[in-house]
């Protein structure tokens, strides 16, 4: 007999049929044993006699049975299968589960985030973990879609590089043979070239950063999702496509996933008929003269400065969004293009998301003189942008990019508390699926973006 999903049986009452999936949770009522089965459609309930009477949670099993429709009262309109349930005519049992060491079947885990990553393979089958990853799937293909829309290109690029991409000691080296390598901070060169191949690019690429933070919102390996695009007339035409790309998810979220947004009783954010845009100096002052925090001098915003502008710019413009532009060239990798108007602040942006950073982008230098004069400014060698360094010597056009933070999108939308959830299996400082040390209790969260 042919295999039948969960989902499918709301068509076929009065129907034998074969399912097969885990055992989600329990229930004994005397001789009765309700079973909810789990596949990757969705939960059925069945009801069992004496052959549940040795099953339990997350063991995988074969269920012949007939679909019925439920008793009126009966009914649970939670979930899509909530009006029939499979009487139960033979069991057969897959693969057997040991004693599990939290109750998986309860709509929210009571336990801490360490012991969801100590058991994550377990964890990850509970339906809030399931709901995160169906939401940063559509958040992915929603990326993708806007941009192939728009004439972009996928590209594959690699994550073994000959050099620190944006320079500094916040990277990974590697034993490449008998030679030194790095895993790659981003794919911001490689998407560069390819725009002198096909104007437009876009990459998902796994970005590996060596950076101390124990923080909320900070991890090791994350995924980017980038891009690149030619022959723009100026930066702002990067904010335009980042726009158009974030309403794109945005729509598909709320077409793809208005179940897993209840669960987590979330809502897309807020935006205006245009993203608010302003330069970091002027958001710096606008803190000061709404909290009196001075920090007009500092070359980035602070953590509680992002969440501050949020809060300020929700409450004049009616967005969760915020473009902050013209970070100072100093803080900026040596490609950032300088404003033409002052040199000190470049061309720049980050989109900025109910207090958190979500993209980073900015016009790029494409002018090979300017290009190699900054690789060395920077404290670089050319020799080792070499490759890099050809696609400008042989014609680039002005061009730039961005890149957006796929947990970090995930987390926001969602509103979890921690960056690490919305990630499969997160590495930072004290975890490579195992943990690494003892966990810091009292930890607070970095300061350090």
């Amino acid at each position: 007999m042919e295999r039948t999903l969960s989902l499918e049986t709301i068509n076929k009452i009065g129907q034998e049929i074969r399912l097969c999936g885990w055992v989600n949770r329990r229930r004994d009522h005397g001789k009765i044993i309700f079973l909810d089965l789990r596949d990757r459609s969705g939960i059925i309930q069945i009801v069992c006699q004496k052959q549940a009477k040795d099953l339990r949670p997350e063991d995988v099993v074969e269920i012949y049975g007939k679909v019925k429709p439920r008793p009126k009262e009966m009914v649970n309109p939670k979930i899509q299968t909530g009006e029939v349930e499979i009487e139960a005519k033979k069991i057969r049992v897959l693969a057997k589960a040991v004693e599990l060491p939290f109750d998986t079947g309860v709509d929210k885990l009571k336990v801490s985030l360490p012991t969801l990553l100590d058991y994550r393979p377990l964890s990850l089958r509970h339906s809030r973990s399931r709901a995160i990853f169906k939401v940063q799937e559509t958040i992915i293909s929603g990326f993708r879609e806007s941009l192939k829309k728009q004439g972009f290109t996928e590209i594959q690029v690699p994550t073994i590089v000959p050099t620190a991409t944006e320079g500094g000691s916040q990277v990974f080296k590697i034993k490449y043979f008998d030679r030194q390598a790095f895993l790659a901070q981003s794919p911001q060169l490689y998407k560069q070239i390819m725009v002198g191949v096909f104007e437009r690019v876009f990459t998902l690429a796994h970005a590996y950063r060596a950076e101390p933070s124990i923080t909320t919102r900070h991890i090791t390996e994350y995924l980017g999702l980038d891009a690149e695009m030619g022959f723009i007339d100026s930066f702002e035409d990067i904010m335009a496509m980042v726009e158009t790309v974030m309403r794109e998810i945005f729509a598909q979220v709320e077409k793809k996933n208005k179940a897993e947004l209840e669960l987590f009783s979330a809502t897309l954010p807020r935006l205006s008929a245009k993203i608010p845009m302003m330069k970091m100096r002027q958001a710096q002052e606008i803190i000061f003269k709404r909290v009196g925090r001075d920090n007009r001098r500092e070359p980035d915003l602070e953590p509680e400065d992002e969440r501050e502008i949020c809060r300020y710019v929700l409450e004049e413009y009616g967005s969760d969004l915020v473009f902050i532009t013209h970070y100072p060239t100093k803080k900026r990798p040596f490609y950032t293009y300088p404003d033409p108007k002052d040199p000190k602040y470049t061309l720049s942006f980050d989109l900025l998301g109910r207090g958190l950073e979500w993209v980073t982008g900015g016009q790029r230098i494409n002018d090979y003189q300017m290009l190699l004069n900054n690789v060395k400014v920077w404290g670089n060698k050319p020799a080792d942008f070499d490759i890099y360094l050809q696609a400008f010597k042989y014609g680039m056009p002005p061009e730039g990019g961005f890149c957006l933070g796929a947990e970090r999108i995930t987390m926001q939308i969602l509103g979890l508390e921690n960056i690490r959830e919305a990630s499969l299996f997160p590495r930072d400082m004290e975890r490579v699926d195992i943990r690494l040390t003892e966990p810091k209790s009292g930890a607070k969260e970095n300061k350090k973006k």
